[in-house]
């Protein structure tokens, strides 16, 4: 299907769609939702819905509303576990200004939560995954190293104050960055979810015909992941993920395999890739500084289309 006022579709893999209703509104629409990653149903709600968020401000917008999505074996565990679940996704809408409309419900075998969000943005200050330009730096605005954490816990290999750090990450909002992003003239950003971030950069980068090129040391990483990586505390999306990046990435001689593992994990909620100038760069960071994990990753380079270098 086309239609003149689709002003961002699946084309390019970007984080949300953008449907134009006037010259100066339209409407940013995504939906996400997955298994728990974590045993608390309340974090669980929280992280779904900090998730799901995430990708209207990966395009600039402003989320507005949010209809509940869940799968739930209601027979088997009763209605306490999902009370809490629905309690912790309302608790980060409403820390983000968003109103819970209402939402669907299905019986399923295994628990299933997330979010359909509608949020607002102007036409021309949609910010895609297709606008990078070389020489432009690159930020990170999260650690990584989700993937990896929740597996170590679910294997027993962590306790779960080493998984907070985590979970901390995964719930906060990406609204300050995507504020900060706009104020300083971002020419692309995405979220970092499910396919790590040398995948997402690698969507960039096809998306806006340049190479990206990553620092693997600068990339803010989880303590202890490293040595996660060492006990094999690699989840199995993570695996496919590096399989799959080959295809597109090229890494230097000196990069260690647990840094490939690290940069291909399969993150939940992860923080925002921003192609900006270098200029805007280091606005985005004194703006970021206090949350003491936004970084300088890496650079846009003029080389072929949709190559990521990990240097």
């Amino acid at each position: 299907m086309t239609d003149p006022n689709v002003l961002v579709g699946h084309a390019t893999s970007d984080d949300a769609g953008v449907y134009r209703l006037s010259d100066d509104l339209a409407l940013v629409q995504t939906v996400d939702f997955f298994t728990p990653i974590v045993d608390d149903p309340y974090d669980f709600g929280r992280i779904a819905a900090a998730n799901a968020l995430s990708d209207v401000y990966a395009m600039g917008g402003i989320p507005i509303t949010a209809l509940n999505v869940v799968a739930f074996p209601v027979e088997e565990l009763g209605t306490e576990i999902l009370a809490r679940i629905l309690e912790g996704g309302a608790a980060v809408a409403s820390q983000a200004g968003v109103v819970i409309l209402g939402g669907h419900t299905v019986k399923d075998d295994e628990p299933k939560y997330g979010l359909a969000v509608t949020g607002t943005i102007r036409p021309g200050h949609v910010v895609t995954n297709a606008g990078a330009r070389p020489g432009d730096l690159l930020i990170l605005t999260k650690p990584i190293g989700t993937g990896i954490l929740t597996t170590a816990r679910k294997r027993d290999l962590i306790e779960d104050a080493a998984l907070g750090p985590a979970i901390a990450q995964m719930t906060r909002l990406n609204d300050r960055a995507a504020r900060a992003m706009l104020a300083h003239g971002a020419h692309a950003a995405t979220d970092i979810t499910g396919y790590g971030l040398v995948g997402h950069a690698g969507e960039m980068a096809r998306a806006s015909g340049v190479a990206l090129a990553i620092d693997a040391r600068r990339v803010p990483l989880f303590d202890g992941l490293l040595d996660l990586i060492a006990r094999e505390a690699v989840p199995g999306g993570t695996r496919d993920n590096l399989s799959d990046h080959a295809a597109f990435a090229q890494y230097a001689p000196g990069v260690a395999d647990a840094y490939r593992i690290a940069l291909s994990d399969a993150q939940t909620s992860g923080g925002l890739l921003i192609a900006i100038a270098a200029a805007g760069a280091a606005g985005v960071m004194a703006e970021l500084a206090d949350l003491g994990t936004a970084a300088i990753v890496g650079e846009v380079l003029d080389r072929p289309a949709g190559t990521v270098l990990v240097r």
